[in-house]
């Protein structure tokens, strides 16, 4: 389910590439996308669900299904309102929003300021009803109803394309359309998750009561988890601040690197992480540290096993990707120049990225947030150390593509992340590698090596790509994807890595 839904978000990007291409219009979009977006998934993807899920489970392992129910009534009750108060705070600051999360739109004459503030007051209303999904699809995660929640967001992306071909011909600026497309999509979002949570018996009925205790506890779990939790977020928006001082286009050029990251990021790694957490929980609060590891342990290996040769192929493939896949109409040779720029970047730090998300739920599960949240402090700032040693040389050199050097510096931040998180859980005992990890990590680089070898060999120069049409771009793309993927899964087989070793038991 998610990779039907990572899909439709391909061609959402490349609708909004051909329609919109990359421009100050488009940048003022991603803008009053980001932050509704970005505040999503601080409190409801991430701080909200690491600190739900492990409360939920504690409910449902140790209580009856009546306190269960109490649980879910009062925390619906509590996240309403904190988001409906927080929504409307939002929609009405709005242009002091854009003005402190994108400094550089204001004072210019391209009107990118009020375009993306009126269009904040309308994306705004996604985070009240896409927060509430979130709670849903944490509900149904927990009672193993997977495919539910993996495949909600394909109505986004189904949004989103409407809004482009037939929303935007009815507006005078086209890319309002878009922000609507945004406010509709949340709302459809959550009607479509409401009859599974009535068929699994768990729909929560809003209530309020100041000191109910779950709803207290799963409060003091989010506080420090609000930032553990989604510091590369946070890194990337801090990347969109420092963008719009850059030249037009570039905040464009770091979405749609950004997206094509994600594919493998949210297909393996926020999918194995939605997996794990509700599985750590029940076991710890079942007390068999065995398990614990052994789920961890089968998280890490299938992680890596996908993680190595995603990042490699995205670099090799950044320019032929983007050529084949946006590079039409609106989005030209240029832009694909400058986005694969910043792909290659991020894509380096895709398995720390990934790592992230598997090493979190091993403290989640465990209901401890403040860990996490340290080590997000020390990575943000480290971020923010690289994003200036990295892009302010770039600039006074008067090199091409400075933004592709925000891309590095999350990368390098988040590697800085994965290591202490796994630095953590070994040293406290939770994570003990067992026998066989150097063997397999030698397997898999090798593999690696062997599939950069055939990429490097066979891949065409970037500017023959433009020269070709359509079809013949898409073939020649999937050829050597299909490339990559043969010598690197020929080499594990040789080596004598087989898939059953990838099960979970």
């Amino acid at each position: 389910m998610t990779l039907v839904s990572r899909l439709f978000g391909y061609l959402r990007d490349l609708v909004l590439a051909i329609s919109f291409g990359a421009s100050g219009a488009t940048d003022a979009f991603f803008v009053a996308f980001r932050i509704p977006n970005f505040l999503r998934r601080l409190f409801a993807e991430g701080a909200f669900s690491q600190a739900f899920v492990p409360v939920f489970a504690e409910y449902r392992e140790q209580r009856g299904r009546e306190s269960l129910k109490d649980l879910l009534d009062h925390t619906a009750g509590a996240l309403t309102l904190v988001l409906f108060m927080v929504t409307a705070v939002g929609m009405l600051a709005a242009p002091l929003l854009i003005m402190i999360f994108a400094p550089g739109f204001v004072g210019e004459d391209d009107g990118r300021h009020a375009l993306a503030s009126d269009m904040l007051r309308v994306t705004f209303p996604y985070l009240l009803f896409i927060s509430l999904t979130a709670m849903a699809g944490g509900i149904l995660n927990s009672v193993g109803r997977f495919a539910v929640p993996a495949f909600t967001p394909v109505f986004l992306n189904l949004s989103l394309i409407a809004a482009a071909l037939w929303g935007a011909p009815l507006f005078e600026e086209p890319v309002r359309a878009l922000a609507w497309g945004v406010f509709v999509a949340g709302a459809v979002q959550l009607a479509f998750q409401i009859p599974f949570l009535i068929r699994v018996g768990l729909l929560p009925r809003p209530r309020l009561r100041k000191a109910h205790e779950g709803v207290r506890k799963i409060t003091r779990l989010m506080l420090p988890a609000i930032f553990g939790s989604s510091v590369v977020q946070i890194n990337l928006l801090v990347d969109t601040l420092i963008a719009s001082f850059l030249a037009a286009g570039s905040i464009t050029w770091l979405y749609f690197s950004d997206r094509f990251v994600e594919l493998p990021l949210a297909l393996f790694g926020i999918a194995i992480a939605t997996v794990i957490l509700p599985r750590l929980s029940r076991e710890h609060a079942a007390n068999t540290p065995e398990a614990f590891n052994s789920t961890l342990d089968w998280a890490l290996k299938l992680t890596l096993v996908v993680a190595l040769p995603a990042m490699l192929g995205l670099i090799w493939l950044a320019g032929p990707i983007l050529a084949s896949l946006i590079q039409y109409r609106e989005f030209t040779a240029f832009d694909t120049r400058m986005a694969a720029m910043s792909l290659i970047a991020y894509a380096a730090g895709l398995p720390a990225f990934m790592l992230i998300k598997i090493l979190a739920p091993g403290y989640f599960s465990r209901q401890d947030t403040r860990t996490p949240v340290k080590i997000g402090v020390i990575a943000m700032l480290a971020n923010m150390a690289l994003n200036v040693a990295i892009v302010v040389p770039w600039v006074m050199l008067g090199l091409p593509g400075p933004h592709a050097g925000l891309a590095l510096a999350t990368g390098l931040s988040a590697l800085l992340n994965a290591g202490l998180l796994f630095r953590g859980l070994y040293r406290d005992g939770f994570y003990r590698p067992p026998p066989g990890w150097r063997g397999f990590l030698a397997r898999i680089i090798t593999a690696g090596l062997v599939m950069s070898a055939a990429l490097w060999y066979a891949t065409p120069d970037l500017a023959a790509w433009s020269e070709w049409a359509a079809r013949e771009r898409v073939i020649r793309l999937f050829g050597l994807i299909a490339l990559g993927a043969a010598a690197y899964g020929a080499t594990l087989l040789a080596l004598g890595v087989r898939p059953r070793q990838f099960l979970m038991r």
